[in-house]
């Protein structure tokens, strides 16, 4: 009987390609041939990518199904244009024709152990860690200061969120940093009723903000963790090089939009001052100092240990005993949010994770203002940490064209929902203040004037 040989590493290692042809298409057929299931697995992707532009409309289409019950066609639909779902179902389909092309132990080892699924797992933790009630007061109360230099307007919360939460990503993680920001505008400004222009606005510059938030330190958002220790970038060098360009461009883009939708917000103001919920919820009157401390330790635990699940899931846990134990200064845990963008989540990074084979030699292609470009542009049908990832493993890379990559992925990590892994978290937490969805070119539109601001502040500054 003769021992069966170890299985064939799967994806195809990058090092074991054809050498680099000078003609792109050239090495990309290159690869094709070296593994053809490379094809399959793009194919899937693009799909998926598809399948998500097409969900509000296929939303709209469940709305119109006149149906008396949560079963049969009209389930159907609204199951199809559940984004968090939609890649969480195309990672199956994947699993199942790397199943049928490379065997079913090939497809169980890169589901079920290659894929890293840390981000997922911390950016659900993390999610329903910064929903509750005493962080978001925390979050209100330190928001609400700025938005009294301001006079406490609703225009004041919503430059306050927009400008200063972002910034929480250089800290406490960027899915963090949007999981309060979110939650504090649905509270303090979406829940006003804002016109469809200024709701995409809002949300476009809020995943602009965020994606370039987290540049100011070397440890917290995930495109700059992936190079900062390959690369040697401390945090003296984040400041200089990327940090101040960051603020600029971040201030520059928001108070633009404020002006350009300054008379909306007076009129929301209105609105606001005769609805009013109160930015800090009665500040933290009725919680006690220790609570807050103990949510305090749970977040900077998670944060402190976000590279090893299975501890910051246990603290997780102990959160859970903790949150039942002093139920009467909590809200309810609700994990139905935190587990569908972890859904969504680990879907794209089962897909997103076998598309090294193009994306590399795309970007070994690209001079210095191309790259910057590319990096922009390709960020946009996948995750910006992948896009950095990919860059580390180039040799030879120099430091403008690092530089270049870095901030292409960041400047473009809030054109999708897909383009930055704290989206999700904001747009599931967002999606109830539009009717038939989030729509991918709404969203575009909205975040496409801070990209381009961003992009000049990276390339001139």
């Amino acid at each position: 009987m003769v021992a069966a040989g170890p299985a064939a590493p799967f994806p195809f290692p990058l090092d074991r390609y054809p050498p680099r042809a000078d003609d792109l298409l050239e090495t990309l057929g290159g690869r094709l041939r070296a593994d053809p299931f490379n094809g399959v697995a793009s194919l899937l992707f693009l799909l998926a990518i598809l399948h998500a532009l097409l969900a509000p409309g296929i939303r709209r289409w469940a709305h119109r199904v006149d149906a008396r019950s949560a079963s049969g066609p009209n389930a159907l639909l609204h199951w199809l244009s559940e984004l968090e779902i939609i890649f969480g179902s195309w990672a199956v389909i994947m699993a199942v024709a790397i199943g049928v092309a490379k065997g079913w132990g090939t497809a169980a080892r890169y589901v079920g152990r290659d894929v890293d699924y840390t981000e997922p797992l911390f950016v659900a933790v993390i999610l329903a860690l910064a929903a509750t009630r005493p962080i978001l007061r925390l979050a209100g109360l330190g928001l609400a200061w700025f938005a009294e230099i301001g006079g406490g307007t609703l225009g004041a919360w919503w430059l306050a969120i927009l400008l200063i939460g972002p910034l929480f990503g250089s800290l406490i993680t960027e899915p963090a940093a949007m999981a309060i920001s979110a939650l504090l505008l649905a509270r303090q400004f979406y829940a006003y009723r804002p016109s469809v222009a200024l709701s995409y606005a809002t949300l476009g510059l809020l995943f602009v903000n965020v994606s370039v938030g987290g540049t100011l330190t070397n440890f917290a958002a995930p495109p700059i963790v992936m190079v900062a220790r390959p690369w040697h970038w401390d945090l003296l060098y984040l400041l200089t090089h990327f940090g101040w360009k960051a603020l600029a461009g971040m201030a520059t883009a928001t108070l633009l939009y404020y002006a350009v939708f300054r008379a909306e917000l007076g009129r929301l103001n209105r609105r606001y001052r005769q609805e009013s919920r109160g930015g800090g919820e009665g500040a933290a009157a009725g919680i006690p100092r220790w609570i807050f401390g103990m949510h305090i330790l749970f977040l900077v635990y998670t944060v402190a240990l976000a590279r090893h699940p299975w501890l910051f899931i246990g603290g997780f846990l102990c959160y859970v005993l903790f949150a039942r134990a002093t139920a009467s200064h909590q809200d309810r845990l609700d994990l139905r949010l935190p587990l569908l963008v972890g859904l969504f989540l680990a879907g794209l990074v089962v897909l997103a994770g076998l598309q090294g084979w193009w994306l590399e030699p795309v970007l070994k292609s690209l001079g210095r203002s191309s790259l910057f470009l590319g990096a922009t542009l390709l960020t946009g049908i996948n995750d910006n940490a992948a896009i950095t990832y990919l860059a580390t493993l180039v040799p030879g890379f120099s430091d403008p064209l690092k530089y270049a990559v870095v901030a292409g992925a960041v400047t473009g990590g809030g054109l999708t929902v897909i383009a930055n892994a704290p989206n999700p978290a904001g747009q599931a937490i967002l999606q109830r203040f539009f009717p038939d969805g989030i729509s991918p070119l709404g969203l575009l539109a909205g975040a496409l004037a801070p990209t381009i601001i961003l992009a000049l502040a990276f390339l001139l500054l």
